[in-house]
C-alpha cells in the first residue's frame, strides 16, 4: 500500500507539472499571432503589429518573411494565423486548401506600385511595357536598344517563391525570365545591388524605395513607365499615380486567412484597415486601399 501511495502522488505531481506547461508556454503559445510570407509586406506588417500591441498591450504577433508562396504554404498547413501574399492564391493553391478543409479568407490592406529601378548614372528615365517585358525575359540585352548608352543589361529580380516575381512575370513578360536574371531573397537586396551596378535594372515593391514625402531613397532612379508609346509615362512615386490607376504596375497587398476570423485576429485586421492603420501605410510609403478592392474588403468584414 505504501508503494502505491507512493506510486500515485509521483503520478499526480507529474500531471500537475504536465498541467502547469500546457497552462504555461503552450498556452502562450497558442495566444501568439503568426503572420508569414511577402517580403514586400513584411516591413510595412511589421510597422502595423509594433503599433496595434502598444495599443494593445495583450496582443502578440509574429511578422516573418519568406515570400508570398511561403506564407500560402504556411496556411494551407496550419502553421500560420495570416499569409501575407502579394499575390493571389492560384488554382493549385486553392485545391490544396480544400483538401486540407483550409478556407482562404482574403482581405486587401494596402496598394503596391512595383517600381522599376536602375543606376542613377542610367540616362534611361522612361520604358514602355512591352520593352521591359523583352528586358527582363532577355530579348532586349543592351541599354542602347532602348535609347541608353551602350552596355549590356544587368539583370535583377526575386526568387520564384516570391509574389512579386510572379505578378512581374504574369503582367509583363508572358513568359518565362531570363536565365541571367539574378534571383535576389529581397527587395532590400535588389536596392542594393542596383545602387553598385551602374548597367543594372531591377523591381521592387514602392515602400522600398519611396518614403512618405514621396522621395527617392538615394542610390537609385525610379523609372516612369507607359502602357505603350503612344501614352504618357507614370512612375509610382507620387502616390496619386498609384490610386488612380495611372501607374500601369500597381496591386493589391493581401492577406489571407482560414476563414473569417474572430478575436484579436479580427482585431487586428480592423486596426490595419482604420484610418490610423492606412496611415500607418502611407508612412510606410505604400498606397491605401484602392476603392475597387473597398467593396471587398466590405462583403469579407460583413
Amino acid at each position: 500500500m505504501k508503494r502505491l501511495r507512493i506510486f500515485l502522488c509521483a503520478l499526480l505531481a507529474g500531471m500537475a507539472w504536465i498541467g502547469g506547461m500546457i497552462g504555461g508556454p503552450m498556452a502562450q503559445a497558442q495566444s501568439l499571432i503568426q503572420v508569414k510570407g511577402s517580403d514586400s509586406e513584411v516591413n510595412l506588417v511589421q510597422r502595423l503589429a509594433e503599433v496595434f500591441m502598444q495599443k494593445n498591450p495583450g496582443a502578440k504577433l509574429a511578422v516573418t518573411g519568406g515570400g508570398s508562396g511561403t506564407g500560402i504554404a504556411a496556411l494551407i498547413n496550419k502553421t500560420t494565423d495570416i499569409a501575407n501574399s502579394s499575390r493571389e492564391l492560384n488554382a493549385k493553391e486553392e485545391e490544396m486548401a480544400k483538401k486540407v478543409g483550409v478556407i482562404p479568407w482574403r482581405i486587401v490592406f494596402a496598394t503596391d506600385g512595383i517600381s522599376v529601378i536602375v543606376h542613377p548614372a542610367n540616362p534611361i528615365s522612361m520604358l514602355t511595357m512591352d520593352q521591359l517585358g523583352k528586358i527582363f525575359k532577355g530579348q532586349i540585352t543592351d541599354w542602347k536598344e532602348v535609347g541608353g548608352e551602350a552596355a549590356k543589361i544587368s539583370l535583377y529580380g526575386r526568387q520564384s517563391n516570391s509574389g512579386t516575381y510572379v505578378f512581374f512575370r504574369e503582367l509583363l513578360l508572358k513568359g518565362d525570365y531570363s536565365p541571367h536574371m539574378k534571383s535576389m531573397n529581397g527587395n532590400a537586396q535588389i536596392v542594393e545591388a542596383v545602387k553598385l551596378d551602374k548597367a543594372s535594372i531591377g523591381y521592387v515593391a514602392v515602400g522600398y524605395v519611396v518614403n512618405e514625402r514621396e522621395e527617392v531613397v538615394p542610390g537609385v532612379k525610379v523609372v516612369k513607365v507607359t502602357k505603350d508609346e503612344r501614352s504618357e509615362g507614370y512612375d509610382p512615386v507620387k502616390m496619386e499615380n498609384i490610386l488612380s490607376g495611372k501607374y500601369p504596375i500597381s496591386r493589391p497587398l493581401n492577406q489571407y486567412l482560414n476563414g473569417k476570423p474572430s478575436g484579436k485576429l479580427m482585431e487586428f485586421i480592423k486596426f490595419e484597415l482604420s484610418i490610423e492603420g492606412q496611415e500607418i501605410v502611407r508612412q510606410q510609403g505604400f498606397a491605401p486601399v484602392q476603392k475597387n478592392w473597398m467593396e471587398l474588403n466590405r462583403k469579407q468584414m460583413n
